[in-house]
């Protein structure tokens, strides 16, 4: 782990052995992979100090040096009109933020004037605790899909989290339910996905549309149910990915009537049950659980925390 803290509107780093060496400009553009237009606003803003001086971005970093960062100047502008909704907060620390997001919301507007979203919610949360940070969600999960959602809380962590979804170093794991007895413990889905001409928000397995592949394994069979708990882990990110593709192999989700699934729940039994990654400023690994919000139940006999 670096050593970390904060102060004031700066971020300060204390340089470890591991980056010893390398230059500023390396380890944002390669360690980090943050964005050329976040570097170059830093820069001109000059917001970034070497042992509490103005900083040669080429020169080589020692151990121990303090690498100062200007991240947590306030905003009035929350990116997300806030407002209040009681949602459970997993992780959280200075640059980033992770929810259990509820079913029935969606992770962000998608019209003028939407603030039931989750983007809002975080929005009233950080509003309500002082933190005046405009935040950015990372990735989305569907509208009634529940579980962990990553925020970041400024610029650059936004940059950063971005590169990392993009490069798969953000590792995340979903619990689904299944119609019917899947036959094999564990497999591999590979077919493409594109947008169903014929419906404005289905999509479908496609020769001409995006790559998809969904890794999958057995966790729990309910036999009088006729029902199977699978662990998804996804190589791709297209939308719907997993309900698309539990469809087309002829065991669509219970309650995802979108996608041939029965009406046995209100939604379609899908959990985004963990978030893990290692941190990118603290070096932390960090694991997020997401424990089951559903009233009544959905998911029984399976423990999120397990997987």
């Amino acid at each position: 782990m670096s050593k970390t803290s904060r102060k004031g509107d700066w971020f300060e780093i204390i340089i470890p052995s591991e980056w010893a060496g390398i230059s500023i400009d390396h380890l944002f553009r390669s360690k980090w992979n943050a964005a050329k237009k976040q570097i170059y606003y830093l820069k001109m803003a000059n917001a970034v100090l070497l042992n509490r001086q103005a900083v040669d971005w080429t020169s080589p970093l020692r151990e121990g040096d303090l690498l100062q960062i200007k991240l947590f100047e306030p905003t009035e502008d929350y990116g997300y009109m806030p407002t209040y909704f009681d949602v459970q907060v997993i992780y959280e620390d200075e640059h980033l933020i992770v929810f259990n997001k509820p079913a029935g919301m969606d992770t962000h507007p998608n019209e003028t004037g939407q603030t039931n979203t989750l983007a809002n919610a975080a929005a009233f949360y950080l509003q309500a605790k002082g933190e005046a940070v405009k935040i950015r969600h990372i990735h989305r999960l569907d509208r009634d899909t529940t579980g962990a959602v990553l925020f970041a809380k400024h610029a650059l962590a936004g940059s950063i989290l971005d590169r990392m979804l993009e490069h798969r170093l953000i590792k995340r794991t979903y619990l689904a339910m299944a119609e019917g007895i899947l036959q094999t413990k564990s497999g591999i889905i590979n077919l493409p996905i594109g947008r169903d001409r014929h419906h404005p928000t289905r999509r479908r397995v496609s020769d001409t549309g995006q790559p998809a592949v969904t890794r999958y394994k057995v966790v729990h069979i309910l036999r009088e149910d006729k029902l199977t708990i699978v662990e998804c882990q996804l190589d791709t990110g297209r939308t719907h990915q997993i309900r698309v593709h539990f469809s087309a192999i002829g065991h669509p989700l219970a309650g995802d009537v979108l996608y041939g699934g029965k009406p046995i729940f209100k939604r379609q039994a899908l959990h985004a049950a963990k978030l893990e990654f290692i941190h990118p400023f603290t070096r932390e690994k960090i694991i997020c659980h997401a424990p089951f919000i559903d009233e009544p139940p959905i998911f029984k006999d399976v423990d999120p925390y397990s997987i």
